[in-house]
């Protein structure tokens, strides 16, 4: 039986998918293992409108990590990435790459600082840290062309080797889409419609108690007007009520601003609460 790959490519039509399903280093000891050399040389005569790229990954080799989310960046294909599982460590930098990145509610993306295992005098220790400050800012800079807080704030993530859930990496930017298993988006429509439409009712009778509060009544002789209610009689001419008709506006087109004003303003709504 032919042994299952963890990294495969498969095209169809002017579609690409990509799964990174093992470890991201400079050579592939394991058949789960993705190289940014064996990435590239599938990837670099592509034609193709999109590539999907399916992560579920611990990490692995910054500077392969780094090469991968360069190309995906490089090539004239929209990118999607997925974080299937994890997206971790040198996984997170690819994920990186894509136009639209996507997560679901049962996925997490882990950050850290660059590490390495290393030996030698305390010079050349000092140096390595200097080093691995700067490998660091690399995926710093990746990290820093979606997200929406300051680089102080990142580095400090970092520094705690966080998790980040699907939510969590929406508010801050590492990802801009979340999927979920149990479809609730039919549920979400809904409940926006009926939102909308509630909002609107009560706007309505909002508008029509203040047009019942506001109609008036202009006397047909001598040219009086009377806010309300009709007057029995006409306080300046003395003529019966008779004498009075009621003065009307397009309340239809009252209306219709009214409800056009009050979902703008539903819509203003939503998008402070996403900000």
């Amino acid at each position: 039986m032919e042994n299952k790959k963890y990294f495969q490519l498969t095209q169809n039509g002017n579609e690409v998918d990509i799964q990174i399903y093992g470890d991201i280093t400079s050579w592939a000891w394991y058949e789960s293992d993705v190289s940014s050399y064996t990435l590239s040389k599938q990837i670099e005569g592509l034609e193709c409108d999109k590539i999907n790229v399916y992560i579920n990954s611990y990490g692995g080799e910054v500077a392969e990590g780094l090469a991968i989310y360069n190309q995906l960046k490089r090539h004239k294909a929209r990118v999607k990435t997925v974080c299937d599982g994890f997206a971790c460590s040198a996984a997170s930098i690819v994920f990186m790459a894509g136009d639209e990145r996507v997560m679901s509610t049962a996925s997490l993306l882990m950050i850290h600082n660059a590490w390495v295992y290393t030996s030698g005098n305390a010079n050349e220790l000092r140096k390595k840290a200097d080093d691995l400050d700067k490998i660091t800012q690399a995926s710093i800079n990746a990290y820093m062309q979606e997200i929406n807080i300051t680089e102080k704030e990142l580095k400090q993530l970092l520094d705690d080797e966080t998790w980040l859930t699907a939510q969590e990496s929406l508010e801050i930017g590492f990802a801009n889409t979340i999927i979920n298993e149990n479809d609730s988006d039919k549920a979400s429509q809904s409940v926006k419609k009926s939102l909308i439409n509630m909002i609107i009712n009560s706007k309505k009778d909002d508008e029509k108690k203040k047009c019942e509060e506001k109609k008036k009544f202009k006397c047909a002789s001598c040219g009086y007007i009377a806010e309300g209610e009709c007057p029995e009689i006409c306080p300046e001419c003395g003529n019966d009520g008779d004498q009075f008709y009621e003065i009307t506006d397009d309340e239809d087109k009252d209306m219709d601003e009214a409800e056009e004003s009050c979902i703008d303003s539903f819509f203003n709504a939503i998008k402070n609460l996403n900000k």
